[in-house]
């Protein structure tokens, strides 16, 4: 599932990923490549934001070669 972004909501970069593990907390298990404009677009559509603490806040992911940028 899309647990978060890069970028913004309403034009996503990269897709953060995740999954639930069996005690039900999203887990990081990797991002996509760098959306195209038209596919951001697509996918803004079908996003939303947390209804409550995201288990990520604060967390730091690799945001492209070298960088680190806090979701």
């Amino acid at each position: 599932m899309i647990g978060a972004v890069t970028g913004s909501i309403t034009a996503p970069l990269t897709l953060l990923l995740g999954r639930c593990d069996p005690a039900g907390r999203l887990r990081y298990i990797g991002r996509s490549t760098t959306l195209s404009r038209a596919a951001g677009r697509a996918v803004a559509d079908q996003l939303a934001p947390p209804r409550a603490a995201h288990p990520w806040t604060g967390w730091r992911f690799s945001a492209g070669c070298g960088t680190q940028r806090t979701l």
